[in-house]
């Protein structure tokens, strides 16, 4: 069996790129620690900075494309016609290419405009440093989207993997070659400059895998009575798709340039410091959003899963098939986000000690745990958003998601123009404009999935099952937590914090797996086949 086909099924692709997708979030959060040590607040607020801009360029430049390329590629390799996924390949490969030229260059030559707008004119060394990044994970998404259009996951998640230790191996050398040689600013520069150069790794093992693979490719039968696609209608058809998907992905990456523009002048017009203003930003960008951030690794690998296993079942025309993969897409979702939600939220203020007692007072984590406890609630919102935007995506609707995510975000920018320059509330406006903005894109998102699929939506799969199972789970993380470890923990030193949090985590992980495979929230073909055979003898 190839390794094509042990990723083909829609779980097993969710799990190679989850697995691969928590790691890479875990390693993220763990990088941050000594990151924050050696550049401190001020410098993790000028990183945080840099990259709502650099994100805002990078998903204008290679969010669409890839997925355009995966949805196509898929298509034509149910299709029987290779010859046309490669030629959707060469095409995508080169604009991207020009893509992420242009984006790289417009970056450095903004780059003093860009520090002055985001109110850290330090900045500037930060925005050339990350823009090599910009080209060649665009180069990069062009071989990802080829290999997922065959519903091979590895490749991408291992160089996701690449990515992240090569950011640990090389960043944190240069941010602390650039402290010492030109204080926080600089520091922040060198922690961004190692980020490109993680990417250019990556990109050299796509490159190689991808000439590894391509025999295993050529073996897929070719129905040469299939039309030869022009140059010409492989870019429609790819701006067709991708354009939508762009536009729509680029919503929440402006929404976060918007914030580093906003947040910080609304507090300081609330009559804060701008140093502490500063501060509060780097502690909500750089270790709340981080944080959430962990879990939704796996929402992304959900939505880039449903795209070509929606668009396979479309292309055979078979309706029962891509109703399946939705609902099963949808069911992964709640299960993973309703107890991620709840646990993060319950053990915030241990986890963010845990991590950062070194690098901040005891103050700045009392504040960044308030506003952890309710960013916590929109990860189960987010992996839903992300399965419902796959679906329609896979579906062809690609301008669906666009339309709602821009509507959650106009409500966003406007709660936070409202919220965060109330004084005494600043920055803790923030996570509850975002959690209004995923409930606004979620509930049209559902509707259309259930009218384009002919999904039928589980009151019990969906809430009752995962619901009940999180309550227990969260009865037993409180319990543990406030009675019998108690908030002394947190001045215990961090190998008894560390023990405390993996016990607390540990049995809620166990009771809510055991609690969800009694009630059926975790079904029998969700788990992996060796792990099956020990739970299911029969």
């Amino acid at each position: 069996m190839t390794v094509a086909e042990k990723t083909k099924s829609l779980i097993g692709g969710i799990s190679i790129l989850g697995l691969a997708g928590l790691i890479c979030k875990v390693v993220g959060v763990l990088y941050r620690i000594p990151l924050a040590a050696y550049i401190g607040g001020e410098g993790l607020g000028i990183y945080q900075k840099v990259f709502p801009s650099y994100n805002l360029l990078l998903t204008i430049s290679s969010a669409g494309i890839p997925v355009a390329i995966s949805r196509m590629v898929s298509h034509y390799v149910t299709c029987q016609d290779p010859r046309s996924a490669r030629r959707i390949f060469r095409v995508a490969a080169w604009a991207l290419g020009v893509l992420g030229l242009i984006t790289t260059l417009l970056l450095m030559v903004a780059s003093g405009y860009l520090a002055e707008r985001v109110g850290t004119a330090a900045a500037k060394a930060g925005f050339i440093a990350i823009a090599p990044s910009l080209l060649l994970v665009c180069v990069m998404s062009a071989f990802r989207g080829y290999m997922q259009g065959h519903r091979n996951m590895l490749p991408t998640a291992v160089s996701q993997l690449i990515e992240q230790v090569g950011k640990v191996a090389v960043a944190l050398p240069l941010a602390v070659l650039g402290m010492k040689q030109g204080g926080p600013a600089w520091g922040a520069a060198g922690a961004l400059l190692g980020t490109s150069m993680a990417e250019a790794a990556a990109l050299m093992y796509m490159m190689i895998t991808h000439t590894r693979t391509k025999k295993e490719f050529a073996a897929i039968a070719q129905d040469e009575s299939a039309a030869l696609l022009s140059n010409k209608t492989i870019g429609k058809r790819l701006l067709a798709i991708s354009v939508p998907i762009t536009l729509g992905a680029c919503i929440v990456p402006l929404a976060g340039l918007i914030d580093s523009f906003m947040l910080t002048d609304l507090m300081e017009a609330g009559g804060m410091d701008a140093t502490e203003a500063l501060v509060r930003y780097g502690l909500y960008s750089g270790m709340v959003i981080t944080l959430i951030n962990v879990p939704t690794a796996l929402a992304m690998a959900m939505s880039t899963n449903l795209v070509p296993a929606i668009s396979a079942a479309l292309a055979k025309h078979d309706r029962e098939a891509a109703a399946r993969e939705s609902a099963t897409g949808l069911r992964v979702a709640v299960v993973v986000g309703f107890p991620c939600s709840v646990g993060m939220s319950l053990m915030a203020k241990p986890l963010l000690y845990l991590f950062y007692s070194n690098s901040y007072t005891a103050a700045q984590l009392d504040v960044a745990a308030s506003l952890l406890n309710v960013s916590a609630m929109t990860i189960v919102l987010f992996t839903v958003v992300q399965a419902t935007s796959g679906i329609l995506q896979g579906c062809g609707k690609q301008r669906i998601p666009m339309y709602t995510l821009m509507a959650g975000v106009v409500c966003k920018i406007i709660l936070n123009y409202v919220l965060v320059g109330i004084p005494g509330f600043d920055i803790h406006g923030a996570p509850i404009a975002s959690l209004v903005c995923y409930t606004v894109s979620m509930v049209p998102n559902l509707y259309y999935v259930v009218k384009y699929t002919g999904c039928r939506f589980s009151v019990k799969d969906l809430i009752l099952r995962p619901g009940a199972c999180t309550l227990l789970m969260g009865a037993v993380v409180f319990v543990l937590w406030q009675f019998i470890f108690t908030e002394k923990m947190l001045s215990a030193g961090r190998l008894m914090l560390l023990i405390a949090v993996l016990v607390c985590v540990g049995a809620g992980v166990a009771v809510y797996a055991l609690c969800a495979l009694k009630f059926g929230a975790i079904k029998k073909e969700d788990v992996p086949a060796r792990v099956r055979r020990l739970i299911w003898r029969k």
